[in-house]
């Protein structure tokens, strides 16, 4: 099987609206609509199956059709953006681990609107790695864009 970038792909990992591990960037990379799913996992860069098909969950990566436009269209029927979505409507009772997974691509979009006025912030949220980290930055957040931008981040992150 042979994947191709999508086009909620490229504008994902441009904006970096939905983080990609290290291994998972690498592994979007390589997926370029030549090379094989297996040519791919066996690159030698710790790419693991799960990587993959998290991606093509996303939306990231589709399976390559007959045509351009059959390589360029999502290949699930969920795409990035209502993950997004859904992360804003989290279900109660979820571990700190999981808001933060909720949150954090939420206020990386946010932050990432804001252009150079935010990149500061925007570089704070990308270095965050727990749900703690997110929370003490959520008030800046919530002041760069105001409350009703904020309302998703702050149901993300258990507000």
């Amino acid at each position: 099987m042979i994947l191709v970038k999508t086009e909620a792909g490229q504008q994902a990992l441009k904006d970096r609206s939905i983080r990609l591990t290290p291994r998972q960037r690498s592994a979007f990379i390589l997926c370029d609509g030549k090379r094989s799913v297996s040519e791919v996992l066996e690159a030698g860069m710790g790419i693991a199956r799960e990587d993959i098909e998290q991606m093509v969950e996303l939306g990231l990566l589709g399976h390559v059709g007959g045509t351009a436009e059959a390589a360029n269209a999502p290949a699930v029927s969920v795409p990035a953006v209502e993950v997004l979505k859904e992360a804003a409507h989290p279900a109660p009772g979820r571990s700190n681990q999981q808001r933060y997974k909720d949150a954090y691509p939420i206020a990386t979009q946010l932050t990432g609107s804001l252009g150079l006025r935010g990149f500061r912030l925007n570089l704070s949220v990308e270095g965050t790695s727990t749900y703690e980290e997110l929370m003490a930055l959520a008030p800046k957040i919530r002041d760069a864009v105001g409350p009703e931008k904020a309302a998703a981040l702050d149901r993300a992150l258990g507000l």
